[in-house]
């Protein structure tokens, strides 16, 4: 087996998928050095001439980790802005320190809420990245209403509403798992 074919189809390169098929550290390396592969994260690397994509490197660094609140605001078209730092969920008692020393926004919550509401998502680079739908995306923001700007807040909530493909049963059902049916039901009464 050669490392040309652990390359996938948007040039990256994961020294996992090496080791895995019992390639050696060193033929890993001497191969990167020699092909000009950049390295974008750890055991991450990079085809010469590739566009990096951080939220699809941060997918592979933390697989379970699933991008939420400003970001899938901003993926769903709730918000209109980009936010400086990428947002993910984990499940609690995951380690997040390397990730918050990286400048990632972290949220945790129990472990069998994790995938509750997960989708995948196809970004402008042209990659399946795990985002919350957007009745998951409602629950989290009001969650944690408190880390938002009060315009940006009432700005996703108003164009949730006016949304045609608003699902507001399956928002009801989420709700009370997260402990927020009593505050949508009131944010609903007032938009609707």
């Amino acid at each position: 087996m050669t490392l040309d074919s652990l390359i996938d189809n948007s040039g990256i390169l994961l020294m996992k998928n090496a080791m895995k098929r019992g390639i050696s550290k060193a033929a890993f390396y001497q191969f990167v050095e020699t092909h000009h592969f950049e390295k974008a994260a750890r055991g991450v690397y990079l085809s010469p001439g590739v566009w990096e994509d951080p939220a699809f490197i941060l997918h592979l660094r933390y697989p379970k980790a699933v991008f939420s609140h400003d970001e899938a605001l901003f993926y769903h078209g709730l918000t209109d802005h980009e936010h400086m730092n990428q947002t993910i969920t984990i499940y609690s008692g995951y380690n997040t320190q390397k990730m918050k020393k990286s400048g990632i926004k972290v949220f945790t919550v129990k472990k069998e809420l994790l995938s509750l509401g997960r989708m995948e998502y196809r970004n402008s680079f042209n990659h399946l990245i795990p985002v919350y739908d957007l009745e998951r995306t409602i629950c989290d923001l009001v969650r944690s209403r408190s880390s938002f700007e009060i315009q940006d807040f009432q700005a996703a909530l108003k164009n949730y509403i006016s949304r045609p493909d608003k699902d507001l049963n399956r928002l009801m059902t989420y709700a009370p798992l997260f402990h927020v049916d009593t505050l949508i039901r009131q944010y609903l009464e007032v938009l609707l």
